[in-house]
């Protein structure tokens, strides 16, 4: 089973997009894929359960049968920080929970998982809990979404740094539009990060609303 972690630069920069457009590329070519967010902050109430829009993004895109409640497990209403929503909730958020939702997907025999986290890279979970410290526990390698606009060299090269301190693989990173008009000067900016940061762009993404469309650099993603 090939298995990656999905970060982002900062929030909104087409974490979900990416990897719901990377499943269902997946699923397309008859990859069996799984798709797994643990914590999801941002949930409106269907049915009596709290339902976030990127969470069942990804579990649309699953061709194993899973339920959305095993790729998000952990989804609370207010749009806010999720260790902040989850003490007002009364929640505690545990590192092994969030393992074990992991693996039980796992046990459903994909073959790719991915696992998408949620804000940017440092985002904390609870009192001496961070995300990265469940994909330490993990051990996955990780892809970076870089939302191309103002301020994301910064975002970039920090976040990279930030990940290769765990100790953990940068898998490569990918290059995703947020907008019809691409960012000013766009060339310029991608080639400074190329040159920058020595993990491969795997893939370069124009602005395209329709996470269902198939990617055409899934080789190179992979690996």
């Amino acid at each position: 089973m090939q298995s990656f972690f999905i970060t982002g630069t900062d929030t909104e920069v087409g974490k979900t997009y990416f990897t719901a457009r990377l499943m269902h590329t997946l699923a397309q070519n008859e990859v069996k894929v799984a798709g797994y967010k643990p914590v999801a902050a941002g949930c409106e109430v269907i049915n009596d359960e709290p339902v976030n829009e990127d969470a069942l993004a990804i579990y649309e895109a699953c061709n194993v049968p899973v339920t959305l409640q095993q790729v998000n497990p952990v989804a609370l209403i207010p749009p806010i920080a999720p260790h902040i929503a989850a003490n007002k909730a009364g929640i505690t958020l545990e590192l092994q929970q969030l393992i074990d939702g992991y693996w039980r997907l796992a046990s459903f025999q994909p073959d790719v998982l991915l696992m998408e986290g949620a804000g940017g890279w440092q985002l904390p979970l609870g009192k001496n809990l961070w995300m990265p410290d469940v994909v330490k526990q993990l051990q996955l390698p990780v892809i970076m979404v870089v939302g191309m606009r103002l301020g994301c060299l910064n975002h970039a090269l920090l976040t990279a740094q930030a990940i290769r301190q765990t100790g953990l693989p940068l898998h490569g990173w990918v290059a995703n539009q947020l907008s019809q008009q691409p960012m000013p000067y766009y060339a310029e900016n991608l080639a400074t990060l190329r040159e920058a940061l020595p993990e491969p762009l795997l893939a370069e993404l124009p602005f395209e609303a329709d996470y269902t469309k198939p990617l055409t650099a899934l080789r190179n993603i992979l690996g």
